[in-house]
């Protein structure tokens, strides 16, 4: 019979919104539980390397947030974890929670690393953007949370050097998932995003050109911990001297099934342009466009500081990509400028900007509707921006459709708002009937 934990609120998803969400209601002595598919909590913000408009480094935002939600005494945090059901039952919710096999005991690990040091199987590091490796027993980044040894049993060859080396005797070679129950008061989905599958996008070479990479990849290759600690080509280690980037490649496309703006894509990418200007002062960067969208606050202003920096914009839809002359991409475009026209022109890197997509489908899990988008349904999105149809659970940040940064945590506040008022009332509801 699986264990029941009980707690007042459940955070489904421990990125940005879902922390903000979590210690917003942990800070008025509500129990809580984060319940997050990945390894480590950060979601997509622990992984990018400035957020715009302000160009703040991002790890500083997060961390803290991170390590408030991993020592706060209120808060309960479950990684590495599938949610398999989420149903109303009574005035309780009931999630049933699978914890995936680590193959290393959570309870044991103390997170030396001396298994990953010991490791001689190097595979490709999705959390650098496939551009360096990582051992088969890891720890996803260093300021991972929580810092717990993994191991991907689909390139582990079983050599045992890791079991060997573990002081603590924490490899389980033999661990099996375990299920538990969850009852809450109420819950707040954060689950947020993904990005737009490339191989989705046979025109722009389905992710097999080599030096065509997502704005994802970018952002290792710029942050200060990444792979090379500089920005190269993938495909050959060189710098590149002219770098494009091609917006609403993911967004805007019902080829792609995504015919909705993003929201964030051309603000990403103005981000990503500046820092290349600081980081490659001789490269000619260009942004390929069909129209900018600053709607935030100082996101104009962010447009024009790009223009004035010399960073240059083409007005033009790009229609397919190919391989060039020493490893050049060439981009094929319709120009909306000067008269218009087919033409095209070659870059030495080029910078997909992907759109967002949900990151969790509800269907056959919990009884929330979602839109034709995909992204979870809220039924009063003018005045109750996060108020699901299901009663006494909310959404938070990008689980309810694109959305920035900023948006994302004013609307995990706002959740976090809902649900506390939620639990209070039903807790007056409760003592007035005892």
């Amino acid at each position: 019979m699986s264990k029941r934990l009980e707690f007042d609120a459940l955070v489904v998803g421990g990125g940005i919104a879902g922390l903000q969400s979590a210690l917003d209601l942990a800070d008025q002595d509500f129990k809580v539980a984060i319940v997050e598919k990945d390894a480590t909590i950060g979601g997509k913000m622990i992984r990018l390397s400035k957020v715009f408009p302000t160009l703040d480094c991002s790890s500083c935002i997060t961390t803290p947030k991170m390590a408030a939600a991993a020592h706060h005494e209120n808060i309960t945090i479950f990684t590495y974890c599938d949610m398999q059901s989420l149903v109303r039952n009574g005035n309780s919710i009931s999630a049933a929670v699978r914890q995936k096999s680590r193959f290393v005991d959570a309870e044991k690990c103390i997170g030396c690393r001396q298994c990953e040091y010991q490791c001689p199987v190097y595979v490709s590091d999705p959390e650098q953007g496939g551009f360096s490796a990582r051992k088969a027993i890891y720890i996803p980044f260093s300021n991972a949370l929580p810092q717990l040894a993994l191991l991907d049993v689909e390139n582990c060859t079983l050599c045992g050097k890791c079991a060997k080396v573990c002081p603590t005797q924490a490899v389980n070679y033999f661990q099996e998932p375990e299920d538990f129950i969850i009852e809450a008061n109420t819950a707040i989905l954060a689950t947020g995003f993904e990005l737009t599958p490339i191989e989705n996008k046979q025109q722009y070479g389905e992710g097999k050109i080599p030096n065509v990479i997502t704005a994802l990849q970018m952002e290792r290759l710029l942050a200060p911990h990444g792979p090379y600690n500089r920005v190269l080509r993938p495909a050959d280690g060189m710098e590149p001297d002219s770098i494009a980037y091609i917006q609403c490649a993911g967004s805007r496309d019902k080829s792609m099934g995504v015919s909705y703006c993003s929201r964030v894509c051309c603000m990403y990418a103005i981000k990503q342009a500046m820092l290349l200007s600081g980081a490659l002062p001789l490269a000619d960067i260009a942004i390929y466009y069909m129209d900018i969208r600053a709607f935030g606050k100082g996101y104009e202003q962010f447009f024009q500081n790009a223009m004035a920096m010399g960073i240059e914009f083409v007005k033009g839809k790009v229609a397919t990509i190919s391989e060039g002359e020493n490893g050049g991409v060439r981009l094929h475009y319709e120009s909306q400028e000067d008269g218009g026209g087919v033409t095209s022109a070659e870059h030495d890197l080029v910078v997909l900007s992907l759109g967002m997509v949900p990151d969790w489908n509800p269907q056959g899990c919990c009884s929330v509707s979602c839109g034709s988008d995909g992204f979870i349904e809220t039924v009063k999105p003018k005045i109750a921006p996060t108020l699901t149809d299901m009663e006494g659970v909310f959404v938070a940040g990008a689980a309810a459709g694109p959305k920035d940064i900023v948006d994302s945590i004013v609307e995990a506040g706002a959740a976090a708002m809902e649900a506390s008022k939620y639990l209070t009332t039903l807790n007056r509801a409760v003592k007035a009937v005892a």
